[in-house]
């Protein structure tokens, strides 16, 4: 497919202890199409929830003041940023004027505490989805939502599906495909246990167990 307008600016939030995929996978989906700005405090290595260091390339001073897309994953490591003045303000001045300000997972709390949320619907993993009322959003229960210009992602592997609905909104449904099947984005699970209300009770709450004590690593 040929393309004949001009790559979309896109800042991507980094932070230690981000979950890589919820990064990757979107990051992936737009990279033919765009400019990338993996955006940081500083240029100093950020470490990932899986050990995997990160290198940014743009700081909060330096990142383009005007983009098409502001982007927030979600992580472990989250809790530690919610209340950073520094990262809420890149946030807010930034998504003063991004055509279209995102999320993957419990990244939308993130745009919540910057107060980009309010009064739009929104998605996040399962585990936080409901955090997002305490900011004035309307938590719903979807892969992938999107209301005016907020687009939201739900946990983790929802971000490639998040990444090729943005890209058909801002690109068109062909690009889309085309990027899908280059990934070749045809998932078949193994198991049935990709949401709550499928892996039952028992798994639920092992899960819940597992994400608390790695919140409690990281916090120590």
């Amino acid at each position: 497919m040929k393309q004949t307008q001009p790559p979309l600016e896109i800042a991507m939030l980094l932070y230690p202890g981000l979950t890589l995929l919820d990064l990757i996978g979107p990051q992936t989906v737009f990279s033919w199409f765009a400019n990338i700005h993996l955006v940081w405090k500083t240029k100093d290595l950020v470490i990932s929830d899986t050990g995997i260091g990160i290198q940014p390339s743009a700081t909060f001073q330096t990142c383009p003041r005007e983009l098409d897309v502001l982007f927030v994953p979600g992580g472990f490591g989250q809790n530690a940023i919610m209340g950073d003045g520094e990262v809420l303000a890149f946030l807010a001045d930034r998504g003063g004027r991004a055509r279209c300000i995102t999320s993957v997972c419990s990244g939308s709390l993130l745009l919540g505490a910057a107060g980009l949320l309010k009064g739009y619907r929104a998605t996040s993993h399962w585990a936080a989805r409901e955090g997002l009322s305490a900011f004035g959003a309307e938590p719903v229960d979807a892969r992938v939502v999107v209301d005016r210009n907020r687009i939201t992602g739900g946990g983790v592997t929802a971000g490639i599906d998040f990444g090729l609905v943005l890209l058909a909104k801002l690109r068109g449904d062909e690009a889309a495909k085309l990027t899908q099947l280059a990934m070749e984005y045809d998932p078949e699970p193994p198991f049935n246990s990709g949401s709550p209300r499928n892996a039952g009770p028992a798994i639920v709450e092992q899960a819940m167990a597992f994400m608390a004590a790695q919140m409690e690593r990281l916090a120590g």
